[in-house]
């Protein structure tokens, strides 16, 4: 993001993350991959493509986003969860939890 472009907070929570160039990237790149994944699934669908191999491509879909959100959960604890507890943030230890919980479901 250009440094004259300000920042926007997300509408549901109103918080931000900083993040650099090369993460902001790779972060993107993988989930343009999975978008083309769910791009060919949708082309599977509509070319009759039997029921076994979308779900095999389907299965591949979720193991990119399962990758996505490890990475995502990693860089979030590493940077955001661990500046807030240093600046004695303890909310965001629940935050955190409630995330996990979520995501492993």
């Amino acid at each position: 993001m250009a440094d004259t472009q300000e920042k926007k907070a997300c509408p549901c929570c109103g918080k931000h993350t900083d993040r650099s160039e090369k993460e902001r990237r790779k972060l993107i790149n993988r989930l343009k991959r999975v978008e083309g994944q769910i791009r060919g699934i949708i082309g599977m669908l509509e070319n009759d493509a039997y029921c076994n191999d979308i779900l095999i491509q389907s299965a591949a879909v979720n193991a990119a986003v399962n990758a996505f959100n490890k990475e995502l959960l990693a860089n979030h604890i590493r940077t955001c969860v661990a500046r807030d507890i240093r600046e004695g943030k303890d909310e965001t230890i629940d935050e955190l939890v409630t995330t996990l919980q979520k995501l492993m479901k």
